[in-house]
């Protein structure tokens, strides 16, 4: 990930009881839900960064994002761009492990 922002499209699929669920076609391990759109798209995001940093961990491909064009949507879904940015997120979540690691 040479870029420090990155934007996948999610798949918003509302929920039957209320809410909306999350899945990214291009990581199939990442799915989340929120009460409601705001909260779904922050959980989406959260989640996107924990799939992407998990696999550059893990030293594994990050996918290229797919074409929101190509992307087929069933009854009661649509298509949101989340936006991922290493830099804040690695502030957010990794900071007390940076620091626990160096010594």
């Amino acid at each position: 990930m040479n870029n420090d922002k990155l934007f996948f499209p999610a798949i918003f699929h509302k929920a039957e009881e209320g809410g909306f669920w999350v899945t990214f076609p291009d990581l199939p391990e990442c799915m989340t839900e929120g009460d409601d759109m705001s909260g779904a798209y922050e959980m989406a995001s959260d989640a996107l960064g924990l799939a992407l940093t998990s696999r550059k961990e893990d030293k594994e491909e990050i996918p290229k994002a797919s074409d929101i064009d190509n992307i087929e949507l069933g009854h009661g879904e649509f298509v949101v761009v989340v936006e991922f940015d290493l830099r804040a997120y690695q502030k957010k979540h990794n900071s007390k492990a940076v620091k626990i690691g160096s010594k």
